[in-house]
């Protein structure tokens, strides 16, 4: 049985099971309103621009390629390039829109005010650091204490800890807070003994045992935080919808200590806003759901998400493991809508600290992304429901792409003349004809490629003053700008080992060497050399591979970045892990270096407080630590 002393009395609520072969509408879902907006403008200017660009670039390589017809080499290179070049496009239009939406005011709340909601702030952990999670838990709850208003919040602290040892200071850090805050805060805390389809299966029974009696549920992770106003603007953003079944938060990035970590967080904060802005506006009501940091209603998941197992054709059940993306589908298959809220700020979740960290999450998420492929013909999905179930997986599928046409690029060479291919049979009738490709022509598609890449970060800084944000608050317009080069000159350096360490996600998980979905290293971890040889081999042999190449005279110069990066993948690695303090922190300096917010302040000074509790009455380090 699984602890139950520190829940409330059971309130139960149905969760069927959905039938993806089976259309399906939720009969409290109201009814579609007459007319989305501007939305469907929004999709053309996303999409149109995107297509018309790749399409042109296409009409130019086909005549570079077509005096003596395209040959079946020719046509996969040009496919490589385009379909690469698309998702690259898009994402600037995607921040083209989110510029111009930036630029406009806000929209004003219209309507009576946000009628009171029972909100639970659900919190799923499984072997986390308890003072951690406790005291990010005590902040939140703090903080929406202060603040005050009609809505009615608890937090379930909802284990799934197998470790006897962390559980029993789990429910130590609980009551101690449960004590010091007296009864006017509900904190609950649940342990299951068995923890059946990990997350999923953790907030399913929660909605089949207690959720009857809350009207929404605000799912967060072990790593969350959010500031009362967020978790209120939220819950007021549900109450006055009564047509949306999930509203989506833009979680920023904190916690950073390390370079890679504080890479990420910079990134997220300057670049981020105007994505997101982009994304909010085509998606309209038809979002998506990243899996925390959003509030749902209670009734219309526990009626439209309940998720079966899948069959794999040698009839074995597996677990839906990327959840989130398939629950909000299936929301609005049932007719409900789901948001995403970028303009609400105060929601926080923190990075990897480590590039291998990275990696590792990043292979249980392209195993989930790709299982995404075989639900795209769920009866019932609207068609951008499928597209964010396309698209997750696409963001996978494309680093074999990229790895493809960076060999192809290696293998041209400089020119038909110093083309690697033409050393090895010249005359073979077998061989098929290399794309001539002049040096020009191959120089500039690469650059083309550098280009595009690189303007979503100078448009996310152009846009940094529509958002409300000064440069001040990163330490002036000088820190910014080093910070911005820096930030620049190592996503260059750990974007091709990151393609390469994608490709690797995605054969493991084809062929079926991704076994299972372990839990997250939160704190990261230190990595020996033999560690760092292992994992990073791929990259080095194919950079050793292509600085040869270059030395010889037959792979083009302007690979060069590409070729430096990968050679250097292993000490690359070891100095993404290394953790920055005092100037040299500064010199990738975040907006939170400059002017912390206070929630984060409030949290740090709780997790200290009860672990220095905690280790007074109790001194046991846990696994997790």
């Amino acid at each position: 049985m699984s602890d139950l002393s520190m829940m409330p009395p059971e309130a139960p609520r149905a969760m069927p099971q959905q039938d993806f072969a089976r259309a399906y509408r939720d009969a409290l879902a109201p009814a579609e309103p007459a007319a989305q907006g501007l939305v469907g403008l929004w999709r053309v200017l996303a999409f149109v621009p995107a297509l018309g660009i790749t399409g042109w670039l296409a009409f130019i390589m086909v005549g570079w390629f077509s005096d003596g017809g395209i040959s079946v080499v020719e046509g996969i290179l040009l496919a490589l390039i385009c379909f690469n070049f698309f998702w690259i496009a898009f994402t600037v239009t995607t921040v083209l829109l989110g510029m111009w939406s930036l630029s406009r005011q806000a929209p004003r709340v219209r309507g009576s005010a946000a009628r009171p909601l029972d909100v639970a702030l659900l919190m799923p952990i499984y072997n986390e650091v308890p003072w951690y999670v406790l005291g990010n838990a005590r902040s939140m709850l703090e903080e929406l204490r202060a603040r005050g208003g009609g809505h009615r919040f608890a937090m379930f602290i909802l284990s799934d800890t197998r470790d006897d040892a962390i559980a029993a200071q789990e429910r130590a850090s609980v009551q101690a807070l449960r004590d010091a805050m007296g009864p006017e805060y509900e904190l609950y805390y649940r342990r299951r003994v068995q923890n059946t389809d990990r997350k999923v299966g953790n907030i399913h029974e929660w909605v089949t045992r207690w959720g009857g009696a809350w009207e929404a549920m605000l799912v967060l992770d072990a790593d969350s935080l959010m500031t009362g106003r967020a978790i209120v603007r939220l819950a007021d953003a549900l109450a006055r919808d009564d047509s949306a079944g999930l509203i989506q938060s833009f979680p920023q990035l904190i916690g950073a200590q390390t370079v890679f970590a504080r890479m990420q967080q910079f990134a997220n904060g300057v670049y981020g806003v105007a994505l997101a802005e982009g994304l909010a506006r085509w998606c309209g009501r038809e979002g998506n759901y990243w899996g925390h940091n959003a509030i749902i209603r209670t009734a219309a998941f526990a009626a439209c998400a309940g998720l079966p197992h899948l069959r794999d054709f040698r009839g074995r059940e597996h677990l839906i493991m990327s959840h989130d993306f398939v629950e909000a589908g299936l929301l609005r298959r049932a007719g409900w809508a789901v948001r995403f809220l970028p303009r609400i700020r105060g929601s926080f979740e923190e990075t990897p600290q480590t590039l291998i960290d990275h990696i590792l999450r990043d292979r249980r998420w392209c195993q989930g992304n790709l299982q995404h492929l075989s639900l795209l013909g769920t009866r019932g999905l609207r068609g951008i429901s499928r597209f964010h179930m396309f698209h997750g997986a696409i963001g996978y599928l494309l680093s074999p792409m990229w790895f493809a046409l960076l060999v192809m690029w290696a293998l041209i060479g400089q020119g038909r003349d110093a083309s690697v291919l033409t050393y090895f049979s010249p005359d073979n009738p077998l061989m098929p004809t290399w794309p001539v490709l002049t040096e020009g022509r191959h120089v500039l598609i690469i650059v083309l490629m550098y280009a595009m890449l690189l303007l979503p970060k100078l448009l996310g800084v152009a846009a940094l003053p529509m958002t409300g944000a000064k440069f001040s608050e990163f330490g002036g317009k000088r820190r910014f700008a080093r910070a911005f080069l820096i930030e620049v000159v190592l996503s260059i350096a750990y974007a091709p080992i990151l393609m390469v360490q994608q490709m690797i996600a995605v054969f493991r998980t084809v062929t079926g060497l991704q076994g299972g979905w372990s839990p997250q290293a939160r704190s990261g971890g230190q990595y020996g050399l033999g560690t760092l040889l292992k994992c990073h081999a791929l990259e080095t042999v194919s950079g050793v591979a292509l600085l040869s190449g270059m030395a010889a005279g037959l792979v083009s110069l302007w690979l060069l970045p590409i070729a430096i990066s990968l050679a250097l993948a292993v000490p690359l690695s070891a100095l993404s892990g290394r953790t920055l303090g005092g100037a040299a922190q500064r010199l990738l300096g975040t907006r939170e270096d400059y002017r912390a917010p206070p929630i984060t302040l409030a949290a740090r000074h709780y997790r200290n407080e009860l672990k220095a509790m905690l280790e007074g009455a109790a001194p046991i380090r846990t696994a997790a630590e």
